[in-house]
């Protein structure tokens, strides 16, 4: 099993002011409230653990989380009931993107996902146009792998049903079926490696962007749709070469 860069490992971090770190905190909160609506103990409803592991990765306060838990199990009784919206769209050289979007208001939302596409030299597409070509799977990923642990470590995956690792320049992305993530970040764990796990849409192939340019305009729109309140998670089926990241 091997790998090349994926578009994770070259996103565009944002800095960490006020405003930045209220929309982080809205969005954690937020999913967590969807996924709160399951049951509101993370020891019994896994969704609900790995949302509140991100939440507190990131930072966000406890009583955040603790009012998010509370709208989705429905004992805050005034909160706003959030809708899970999925758009679909392409950006430069035929890239494929999900929007996954939790609102309380349609208009506002699709409104602001088409402008970020239009602006950003992309365009929405109809229903179904690239969901087809992503599926949701189970991701864990391992910091600073030295060359003497990564075949240990892929070994481990692979006798452990992982369906691809992929180990670049000390980092380690292992998918797996969404439903085995958290008994492999056990077993990982268990074997001494700090693991963080993610439930994520995983793009079946891949399109190699060999532009610099169009490598740009996608950061662009990327960057766009992440802005926007209402959008939690962003995806795409972009491969960037590292000679492009690093001319960038």
């Amino acid at each position: 099993m091997s790998g090349h860069s994926k578009w994770h490992s070259i996103r565009h971090k944002k800095g960490a002011n006020d405003a930045a770190r209220g929309k982080i905190f809205t969005k954690h909160a937020n999913l967590i409230t969807i996924a709160a609506r399951s049951g509101g103990d993370p020891d019994s409803n896994p969704a609900l653990r790995l949302a509140i592991e991100n939440a507190k990765a990131e930072n966000t306060p406890n009583k955040n989380i603790e009012r998010a838990i509370k709208k989705g199990t429905g004992e805050d009784k005034s909160a706003a009931q959030l809708m899970e919206l999925t758009y679909e769209g392409y950006g430069p050289s035929g890239v494929a993107i999900l929007v996954e979007t939790l609102t309380d208001n349609r208009n506002r939302t699709v409104t602001g996902v088409r402008l970020a596409f239009t602006k950003n030299n992309g365009n929405m597409g109809e229903s179904g146009s690239v969901a087809w070509m992503f599926n949701r799977k189970g991701i864990l990923e391992i910091e600073n792998i030295s060359d003497e642990k990564a075949e240990d470590l892929e070994m481990l995956a692979i006798e452990n049903d992982a369906e691809d690792v992929i180990i670049e320049n000390g980092d380690c992305e292992i998918i797996c079926d969404s439903k085995n993530v958290f008994i492999l970040q056990k077993i990982f764990q268990d074997a001494g490696y700090e693991v963080k796990a993610k439930i994520a849409m995983h793009p079946e192939n891949t399109v190699d962007i060999t532009s610099e340019k169009d490598a740009e305009n996608l950061l662009n729109l990327i960057n766009a749709l992440e802005d926007h309140d209402d959008i939690s998670a962003v995806y795409s089926n972009a491969n960037i070469s590292r000679e492009i990241i690093e001319k960038m």
